[in-house]
Order: C-alpha cells, then structure tokens, then sequence
C-alpha cells in the first residue's frame, strides 16, 4: 500500500513540475532546435500508374507508350509502340521523404503526380518504381494502390470534376532498401544545434543552461548555431538525450499576424502600443435610379419624323456617415487591451486589422506585422 502511495505522489509531484515548468514559459530544447546531419532525405523516382479506366495518357504521349514497352519487354513480349494502344495507363513522377535513421524494410508514404495528359489517376495501381536520392543511388521501391481525393467524370461535353484527380497517394506504399547514413558528431566530438527560429537571446539562453548542467562545453557559433562538446566519456545518444531534455525560456518575437483573406488576426497580448489617437468612420453611399417614359402626345405620330418615345432616367445620390468610432490613450497599452476596446466601438476584425496597418505604418505598434 505504501508502495502504491509512493508512485501517486510522484506522478504528482511530476505533474506540477511539468505544469511549473509550463507556467514560466519554458521550453525543452529538443522543440527549440535540432541536431545537425539528422535530417529527411528526398526521394524522386519516375513510374507508370496501370489499370485505369481508360483516364491515362492519350497515345501522343511518346513517354508513357515507351514505358510501358520497356516494361513488357522485361516479362518477355516484345512490342512496337505502334501496337500500343491502351489509355488504361499513365506516366507519373513519385517523390518521398525518407526519415532520418531509417533501415531497411521500413515503411514510408509514397506522392504520385501525373506527368502527361491524363484525366484521372482514380483506380490505378503504381508499378513498382525505384526511388532514387541526389547521388543517383536507389533506396526505396515503391508500390501499391493509389488513393485519390478527387475525380472527374466527362459526359456530352459537360466536365464535373473535384480537387485534383491527377495527383495520388499510397500511405506506407514506399519499402526502404538503403539505410543513409547520419554523421551528426564531427571529427572532435562536437554536436552541433541549429536553431529553428534563429535567434541570438534564444542562442544565449541555451549555452547557458547547458552550461549549469557542468557535462558541457558550449559555445554559440551564431543566433542559429550552437556548438556543444561533452565533458567526460559518454555516448552520442545519451548526450543527445540529455540535452533535448533540458529547459529553456525562448526569447518571443513580437509579430503580429493577419490574413485578410479570413479577418484573421493572431498576435502575443504582451505586444505593446504606444500613446496614441485612432479615429475610424465610414461612410455609405447610397445611388438610386428612377426611369421616366416621356411619350408624344396624340394618337397618331409620323414615324419619318423625329418625334418618338424617350426613357429619361433620373439618380438620387445620397450619403450617410455612421458614428465616428475614437479611441484615445496617451501612456500606451498592449495590444490586447487595444483589441478589446476596439471590439467595444463595434469594429469589425477587417476594421481592426486597417487600424493595426495604419498604427505600423506610423511607428505606433512595436512589433513586426506579417500579412498574409
């Protein structure tokens, strides 16, 4: 019973540490940075997409009828292209990305887009297709069943068609063949960190709390490098181990970011604004037409004279000005408290996101606004 006891109140105490460390901002190193030479590795491979309902490459494609030869050729039928005549097949370009440690027999998730005129990859099966890295070595096979999310369906010249037929997927369809080696020690014993978001308070701030630890020997190269050599005899993985764990409060940008597309506005409520005047109003404008008949009197009238009906048409223009939206502070505020009492004037988010344009544009907003 007392045993039991024991691990509750260390999950506990776990817990409120994870949550303390949550509290002050801190972060592990390993969502901060990452070890250099332990990457992803691209993979291109050309193959032919086969069993498609008449939907591949139409017989001017030269590629694909050549394609398929080669492949019958290598089951024993020896045709001309000339006595290919099938659409049911298509060329395609297959890409991946093979992870970083993978080993041979592992499963990775294969692309696969169409090259020629084909109208629908939707039902084909890839056949198998070497994938090939930069230095022109192979080190998977891909193969499978296409997954397509879209279509197209053509009928009496009336096209319905959904996302992009032409463009699959085959989850786990690529086999690794070759392991790529990862070189992330050099020749001195050092490892090296690469920042994600480059920054030189971040940079500092992790030499310093490996540093603490006293297993290290750190030196920032530069705001994205960071130079780590081990003190006494250890294994690369548990050095690794012991760094990605570690805590570190990440210096936070001041961004603010919009879409104008959606009225989206994200940004940290810490930003600051200085002391500033905002007034916004808008104005409607309103037109409307009205059409009169002027018609010549009497009954009959001389069709070879001038004389005939005429429509005048007669606009009222009209403009209202809404209630002038202003906003005073003279010491500054952060952006938070801004947004809000904008939002309490009934501004719209678009109006919002003018007004932050406007208050970059005039030093106002400290902090670098990216729109999208």
């Amino acid at each position: 019973m007392n045993f039991r006891l024991l691990i509750v109140f260390l999950c506990v105490a776990f817990i409120g540490l994870s949550a303390h460390a949550s509290e002050q901002g801190t972060v592990r190193i390993k969502d901060l940075a990452r070890i250099e030479g332990v990457r992803d590795n691209a993979l291109v491979g050309y193959g032919v997409v086969v069993g498609l309902a008449g939907s591949g490459d139409s017989p001017r494609s030269q590629a694909t009828l050549q394609s398929v030869r080669n492949t019958l050729e290598n089951f024993g039928l020896v045709l001309s292209t000339d006595d290919i005549k099938s659409k049911n097949a298509a060329a395609v370009i297959v890409t991946a990305d093979l992870p970083p440690f993978s080993q041979p027999g592992d499963k990775i998730d294969v692309h696969v887009s169409s090259v020629g005129d084909a109208r629908s990859l939707t039902g084909g099966t890839l056949f198998m297709t070497p994938l090939k890295g930069a230095d022109d070595d192979i080190y998977a096979l891909a193969q499978g069943n296409l997954a397509v999310g879209g279509f197209k369906f053509e009928a009496n010249q009336s096209v319905l068609q959904k996302n992009h037929p032409t463009v699959g997927f085959i989850p786990q369809g690529g086999t690794v063949e070759k392991e790529v080696p990862s070189q992330f020690v050099d020749s001195n014993g050092n490892l090296n960190l690469i920042l994600k978001n480059p920054d030189f308070i971040t940079a500092d701030r992790i030499v310093l709390a490996l540093k603490d630890t006293g297993a290290f020997d750190v030196e920032a190269v530069h705001a994205g490098k960071v130079s780590i050599k081990p003190l006494g005899k250890r294994s690369a993985v548990s050095v690794i181990a012991q760094i990605q764990q570690s805590w570190v409060a990440p210096a936070i940008s001041s961004k603010v970011v919009i879409n104008e597309r959606t009225g989206t506005l994200v940004s940290g409520s810490d930003i600051r604004v200085a002391g500033v005047v905002i007034s916004h109003a808008g104005i409607e404008l309103s037109i409307e037409t009205d059409f009169f008949v002027s018609q010549p009197r009497g009954l009959l009238v001389d069709t070879s004279s001038n004389i005939k009906t005429v429509v005048n048409p007669t606009s009222r223009l009209s403009s209202s000005e809404s209630n002038e939206a202003l906003y005073h502070n003279d010491t500054g505020t952060s952006i938070a408290e801004l947004v809000r009492a904008l939002k309490k004037l009934n501004l719209s988010t678009r109006d919002i996101i003018s007004i932050l344009q406007a208050l970059k544009k005039s030093g106002a907003l400290h902090a670098e606004l990216l729109v999208q």
